[in-house]
């Protein structure tokens, strides 16, 4: 029996369906944060400002209310041990998806540090399980409060160990800075609002009952796997399957399995085998000509490993040694260029190639919509990359 060839998905009609699914344009925005991070499944936020970034370019001028007021917003470690704000309804497929597997590997280590320390008398795990229930304790009281604040006032939090003892990058940590993300990978507690302003990333801690007004529901680790794969899929798919195994940071083995439990098809992505969702391989729209000016680590330009059909050669200028992506510019589901931030807050663009004088009319239309939402405001990415410090001067 001949076998079908797979459907064929153009670089063009993935592009529809990042810039329609991404919210790229001025007619896909929204003012709703709940519904813009639930498109995206989650925001990166290992830098602070990203999130913000992030939504502001998709139509949501303060994300604060519903991170800290409304609280329908967590922000959270996930996938690949990387910072991202999600809903309340995706945060407990990621800590099971993902976190759970986290926190097994840094409990082991941080058993290994407080043995090779000499802390907890040989019965290292009891140590620990105490220094944790101490420290719940104190945030339920406290909370919200600052890493430092507790390390004050728990001694068990405050003791130090010495890591990786002996060698060049020796260096001293107090005990409460690995328990307490340890109970944060658990679900236990969750950042609350920074100390000083939306760039700032010193968090206080607050109990998860206390600031949710319940626990996270406990999920199957496979389960949750299987649902984040749907997720991602309508956000990002089509896409190789490597792409969902980078994302994710799952192993190949679990990237499979949770395919295989969803009812998927095969596509042809110019000569790249790809996977979308059975239900998803209609054509989309091709969307009205759009620039967007997005963040260093923004979850558009971080959602897959391979991406030459939006990104063509331009990865040197825009991306730091260790693939960190820089700040973007985006003209019709392509990135077209980069930017960044004068000293006096101006907000400066710098194009790779040329999109034409339309293009350039709505790209520094969205840069000086940019500066005048930052107000001054100067916004330095955590991981810096060559157009961006060329643009910073």
């Amino acid at each position: 029996m001949r076998r079908m060839a797979s459907p064929h998905v153009t670089a063009a009609q993935r592009r529809a369906r990042l810039v329609t699914r991404h919210r790229l344009g001025p007619g896909l925005r929204t003012d709703d944060p709940v519904r813009l991070v639930a498109d995206l499944v989650a925001l990166h936020a290992t830098d602070p400002a990203t999130v913000h970034l992030s939504a502001w370019a998709r139509g949501v001028a303060d994300l604060e209310p519903a991170l800290y007021e409304r609280r329908s917003l967590v922000r959270l470690l996930g996938m690949r041990r990387t910072a991202f704000v999600v809903t309340r309804e995706v945060a407990p497929l990621v800590l099971a998806g993902a976190t759970r597997a986290i926190n097994l590997i840094e409990r082991r280590r941080t058993l290994g540090f407080l043995a090779e320390n000499g802390i907890g008398s040989g019965d290292t795990a009891g140590w620990l399980a105490r220094a944790e229930a101490a420290a719940l304790a104190a945030v339920h009281e406290r909370g919200p409060v600052l890493a430092n604040e507790l390390n004050a006032e728990v001694p068990l939090l405050g003791e130090q160990v010495v890591l990786a003892r002996g060698r060049s990058y020796e260096a001293t940590q107090s005990v409460g800075s690995r328990v307490l993300p340890l109970l944060a990978s658990d679900g236990h507690i969750v950042r609350a609002r920074p100390r000083g302003t939306w760039l700032s990333g010193q968090y206080a801690w607050v109990a998860t009952r206390d600031w949710l007004d319940g626990d996270f529901e406990v999920l199957d680790d496979a389960a949750a796997r299987v649902e984040l794969a749907r997720r991602w899929l309508l956000a990002f798919g089509p896409a190789p399957v490597a792409d969902l195994k980078w994302w994710s940071g799952w192993t190949l083995g679990q990237t499979r399995t949770a395919l295989a439990a969803l009812d998927t098809a095969e596509v042809d992505l110019d000569r790249v085998p790809g996977v979308v969702l059975a239900d998803d391989l209609d054509p989309v729209p091709t969307p009205a000509p759009a620039a967007a000016l997005l963040p260093a680590l923004d979850p558009t330009v971080m959602g897959w490993a391979t991406r030459e059909w939006f990104l063509g050669s331009h990865r040197p200028r825009l991306f730091d040694a260790y693939g960190n992506a820089g700040p973007t510019v985006w003209w019709e589901g392509r990135v077209v260029g980069g930017w960044g931030q004068r000293p006096d807050g101006e907000v400066v663009v710098r194009l790779l190639e040329d999109v034409g004088t339309d293009g350039c009319a709505a790209i520094d239309a969205e840069a000086a919509r940019l500066t005048g939402w930052l107000a001054g405001v100067r916004v330095t990415p955590r991981f810096r990359t060559p157009l961006e410090r060329e643009l910073s001067v």
